[in-house]
């Protein structure tokens, strides 16, 4: 009995209301369109946060007289396009706006729900601070956590990112990415170590960072299910400590001691406060696997992480981890095979198990309207279908082997019954008045009614009807 565990990247955080400066800002402007067309306007923001925003009642007042509604959420640490028109770049918008930036300059401000100033660029309408109407280069901030209203804190893009305008020209700019003259941020990621455990074993936990600089503490809440693992210990990385050559002060603890979210924390301790940089493992949590077959849970950074320097927080983008706990692969019966059984209106059924076994076996049959229905369930490699069979149809059967719960997929085979009049469906060995006055009473019924009689449907199609009275017609008076 083995257990899978499958990793899933980007954790969706609960969504939260910004209202504070530059939760959200204003990161790229293409207000020169594109070479293709000067029409080919667009817009980026970017989450400086690490939990979805919604951008619903939001807006940016273009030169005050102009406004642009906004909706819809922006992921953590992700960005938002809004486009003139959807053709404009061959990445897909997230808005569809009616955008006109003139030439020589706007004033952009973006405002939450309740009208609080989030972010500003070029607050006095004058030339932009970046861009190019020759080339077409956008506008691209190059500190998406500083000051949007200050020139220095803007340039023309160098590097598109192979995005296409209307008319299929390269872009010079980068919707939806990274811009050209930004530093990569600072990113925070869990790892597993064991793709297959099986119950009882552990997993071990790894958060590592990149990229990060000055680094002189963290906190973490990681979110999990306790019916599906459970917290053993804790142990810290190697990076802040710079592999012991400083000495670091470590924590970890259940929250009120009870599984289903682990703190961890640490910090160096040094008479001159100075972080690392560069990027390595924090910490590392074992986790005991205790989730049933079929469960599943996440391992969710949680909002109030942090990483800091001796000062102040530093922006980070977070992603989660994703558990599927489930019973290994239970391997199909092989070599299935129906053949008619010692009495007449049965068939049989034989297979061989898979090397592995199983604890049962799962015998289903193909009905009137093409529904495989259950007729039996086995503990042996054999099956004996007797369930009111009509000769000369053939029956198509799936046989699934059951281990501890897990089923293996379903082998199909398909057999027939020979021996027997078609029409005899009172099983008088003669097709005679009889069988004409069972179909008489039973005639119109459908498989859904609970008086429906299977012999009787001798063309199995859920209906008992004229066809099924041709078939008594064609043998009237033969016996076998």
């Amino acid at each position: 009995m083995t257990l899978a565990l499958v990793m899933v990247s980007s954790i969706p955080l609960p969504t939260l209301a910004a209202g504070v400066v530059r939760d959200v800002v204003i990161n790229e402007v293409a207000w020169s369109g594109s070479v293709d067309a000067a029409n080919d306007e667009w817009l980026e923001l970017y989450n400086n946060t690490n939990a979805p925003v919604d951008l619903t009642g939001w807006k940016i007042l273009d030169d005050v007289t102009s406004e642009y509604a906004l909706s819809g959420v922006i992921p953590a640490n992700g960005y938002f396009l809004i486009e003139d028109a959807e053709a404009v770049t061959s990445v897909v918008a997230d808005q569809v706006i009616p955008l006109s930036f003139a030439n020589t300059g706007d004033s952009l401000v973006l405002v939450d729900e309740l009208g609080t100033v989030i972010d500003t660029v070029n607050g006095t309408g004058g030339a932009w601070f970046a861009g190019n109407s020759v080339t077409a280069a956008t506008m691209e901030r190059v500190d998406p956590t500083a000051d949007g209203d200050v020139a220095t804190n803007w340039a023309s893009n160098t590097a598109g990112d192979g995005a296409t305008a209307s008319l299929g020209s390269a872009i010079l700019g980068t919707p939806k990415a990274l811009n050209s003259t930004t530093t990569l941020p600072t990113a925070v990621s869990l790892s597993l170590s064991n793709a297959t455990p099986a119950p009882g074993d552990t997993v071990t936990l790894t958060m590592s960072a990149a990229n990060v600089a000055d680094l002189y503490s963290y906190g973490f809440e990681i979110g999990y299910d306790p019916t599906v693992v459970t917290f053993a210990s804790a142990i810290k990385g190697g990076f802040l400590g710079a592999n012991g050559s400083v000495s670091t002060a470590f924590q970890s603890a259940l929250e009120n001691g009870v599984d289903g979210k682990l703190l961890v924390a640490e910090a160096r301790l040094m008479d001159t406060p100075l972080g690392v940089s560069g990027g390595g493992a924090l910490f590392t949590a074992t986790f005991n696997v205790v989730g049933a077959a079929g469960a599943s849970t996440n391992f969710t950074i949680l909002p109030a992480s942090f990483l800091a320097n001796s000062t102040n927080d530093i922006i980070t983008s977070f992603a989660g981890s994703s558990l599927a706990v489930a019973l290994g692969v239970v391997e199909p019966v092989t070599n299935l095979n129906v053949a008619e059984a010692l009495n007449r209106y049965e068939l049989q059924l034989d297979w061989t198990a898979s090397v592995s076994g199983a604890n049962s076996y799962k015998v289903f049959r193909k009905d009137q309207i093409g529904n495989f229905v259950l007729v039996d369930t086995v503990n042996s490699l054999t099956a004996l279908d007797v369930d009111n069979l009509v000769p000369n149809h053939t029956y198509e059967y799936q046989v699934v082997a059951v281990k501890n719960g897990q089923e293996s997929v379903g082998v199909l085979a398909s057999g027939h019954e020979t021996r027997g009049l078609t029409g005899d469906n009172d099983r008088s060995d003669r097709v005679d008045g009889r069988d004409l006055q069972r179909l008489a009473n039973h005639f119109a019924d459908v498989l859904t009614d609970p008086n429906f009689d299977k012999k009787i449907d001798t063309n199995y199609d859920a209906l008992i009807d004229g066809i099924d009275l041709l078939d008594i017609t064609a043998n009237f008076g033969l016996t076998f």
